[in-house]
């Protein structure tokens, strides 16, 4: 009676326990961890992907909570070598793994297949990494040679400032707003996506509000070229579509005919596209009084 009572309770207990499962998304780091690791025991991954599928589903079904996370092999290895494990073990990879958790890309699991987890998961991860480039790129640029100001910051309280603004002006409805930043090697893209609560307040998720706000914040303190282009749906109206060229720390407002443009010109060939019916390409709404500015001439 006793054993059974035992069992009962790490069943309990085992639905408390919180788990990661680190995932190789991609069949070449999947090939790599296979060549280098004779303890990683799998050796075909659409199969290691189905297995990790029914294994996600046994733990959803015993009440438990799983994250996934992004297992790329080179930071493995660099990871245990900075801590002096052996590499070819399950145990380091647990370990690993178990980091991934707070300080890598994550997606929680929700039923949902691994044909749509997958797709988020690296989303997840090219959001994090955009972040941190710009977050290390301001940083770098240092104080204003005149006021001692720290240009990066300035640079972040502008962008913050911009984007309550748009937000407020947008009226009520969805939102799905894009920033993009001409950097070298390659530009840099963040994306927003905002609805109205019940009070309707525009709702927003932390890491995608930072992540933008760092980018337009970048292509404010460097005088890259930039824009912003905003959707917005609201029932029963036409969706709206509208955007403004980053000039400086001043945001122009694009005409009706340079979104038309815009969204309707294919990004990899340059040739014309039909555009979606029911959308209304326009004029930005004007965004009100200025908030505080990073005039500097560095």
């Amino acid at each position: 009676m006793a054993h059974t009572q035992h069992q009962t309770m790490r069943r309990v207990l085992r639905r408390e326990v919180a788990g990661t499962i680190g995932l190789l998304t991609d069949e070449q780091d999947f090939t790599a961890m296979r060549r280098r690791y004779r303890s990683f025991a799998f050796d075909d991954h659409t199969n290691y992907l189905r297995q990790v599928e029914t294994l996600l589903r046994t733990l959803a079904s015993e009440g438990g909570h799983t994250t996934v996370a992004l297992f790329d092999p080179e930071e493995y290895a660099e990871f245990c070598a900075e801590h002096a494990l052996d590499p070819d073990t399950a145990a380091s990879r647990t370990r690993f793994t178990a980091e991934l958790a707070t300080t890598g890309a994550t997606v929680p699991y929700e039923g949902q297949t691994l044909d749509t987890l997958v797709p988020d998961l690296i989303d997840e991860a090219v959001r994090r990494a955009t972040w941190e480039y710009a977050t290390t790129l301001l940083a770098r640029i240092g104080s204003c040679a005149s006021c001692g100001e720290d240009i990066g910051r300035a640079a972040f309280v502008r962008a913050s400032d911009l984007l309550l603004r748009i937000l407020h002006a947008s009226g009520p409805g969805e939102r799905h707003l894009v920033c993009s930043v001409s950097t070298e090697p390659e530009a840099l893209v963040a994306v927003l996506r905002t609805d109205d609560d019940q009070h309707g307040t525009p709702h927003l998720d932390e890491s995608e509000a930072l992540e933008f706000t760092t980018v337009l914040a970048l292509g404010i303190a460097t005088r890259s070229a930039g824009g912003l282009v905003m959707r917005t749906t609201t029932p029963g109206a036409t969706d709206r579509v509208y955007g403004w060229r980053l000039r400086g720390e001043e945001l122009e407002p694009l005409t009706a005919g340079e979104v038309f443009d815009a969204y309707c010109t294919d990004v990899d060939s340059g040739d014309l596209v039909s555009p979606e019916s029911g959308v209304d390409y326009c004029a930005p709404p004007d965004l009100g009084d200025e908030g505080p500015t990073t005039a500097h001439t560095h």
